[in-house]
């Protein structure tokens, strides 16, 4: 065997290798965005279930508390604006921390991302 044959052989080895790694590196990149689709499709769903379903719940306790509120102080709008403002300071309570909630939301999300 010559220089040059065994030269070629090389070559051709390194090529099939390259080959190989290139093709499992195009797998690993499907089944990556396979898996956080997917797990992004779950947080999607489960956040939409569980959201509109506390989501009613609130709805409904809310109006039982105006209901009681009213009653109590003689007057049921009375009531629902007590509740109405309620909702209106935990509204601008989550505004001011709403920064704070991006960077939770980043860091969690980045530990599923680069897992």
């Amino acid at each position: 065997m010559t220089v040059f044959e065994s030269l070629n052989n090389t070559t051709d080895k390194a090529g099939d290798i390259a080959q190989k790694y290139v093709e499992t590196s195009r797998d690993y990149v499907k089944l990556k965005v396979f898996q956080q689709l997917s797990l992004s499709i779950s947080l999607a769903i489960k956040l939409i279930v569980i959201g509109g379903l506390i989501g009613i719940a609130l709805i409904f306790l809310a109006v039982s508390a105006a209901i009681a509120i009213g009653n109590e102080l003689g007057n049921l709008a009375l009531g629902y604006v007590c509740i109405g403002s309620l909702f209106i300071v935990l509204a601008l309570l989550a505004y001011s921390l709403r920064k704070h909630l991006d960077r939770t939301i980043v860091k969690r999300l980045s530990n599923n991302f680069f897992d």
